[in-house]
Order: structure tokens, then sequence, then C-alpha cells
């Protein structure tokens, strides 16, 4: 997995590349936990790239998203492809996150 980490105005952009898995899992929850603490509480997961997601990574995201809560934040997903959106249809996971079709439209009134 490779993340690329930008930012738009005052949201943090991440983009997920790859698979996100219990191998890799921690690199997401450092990076966002790094930009946090560098005082972002805007986030926005760009999985435009992204093939796949085991339980861990989506346990991952739910521990991410909890975090980013705590501390006044909102994270975004965007991107998902056919399979993803129907995971998270499937775990209740779309129920959690704000999911957007696009990048654009998850920056979008921000």
């Amino acid at each position: 997995m490779g993340l690329t980490t930008t930012t738009k105005g005052d949201v943090t952009i991440v983009e997920v590349e790859g698979q996100l898995t219990v191998g890799n899992r921690q690199d997401l929850k450092h990076v966002v936990q790094e930009a946090a603490d560098g005082g972002a509480r805007k986030f926005l997961l760009d999985c435009t790239e992204t093939g796949y997601i085991d339980s861990s990574g989506l346990g991952a995201l739910v521990t991410i998203s909890k975090r980013v809560r705590e501390i006044g934040g909102q994270i975004r997903l965007a991107a998902l492809n056919d399979d993803l959106r129907s995971l998270f249809e499937l775990t209740k996971l779309d129920t959690l996150f704000a999911i957007y079709p696009d990048r654009q439209q998850a920056l979008d009134g921000y």
C-alpha cells in the first residue's frame, strides 16, 4: 500500500493506493495521527486507487474515525470501487462514514 498525503485548504487528503490490510494498517493510522497531532481536523481518504480492504483494514478505519471524532474532527471517504462500496454497505460502515463518489464531491462544502 502506498500513502500520499496532501492538503487542500484545511483538508488533509490521504490517497490510499493498493490494499489496506493487516500488514499495513498501522501506516494509515500513523499518517492520520501525525496530521491530527499537527492540528488537522478535516480528513479525506481518497480510495480511487484502493483495490482491497480486509477486516483489519476496516478495523483501522473505524479506529481512525473514532480518534478523529474525539478531537472534534471529521473524516470522509471518496471514490470507493463497487466491491468496496458493497463491503461498506454489508458491514453497515456506510452509516459510520460519509462516502462520496469522487474526491471533488467530498471536498465540496467541507
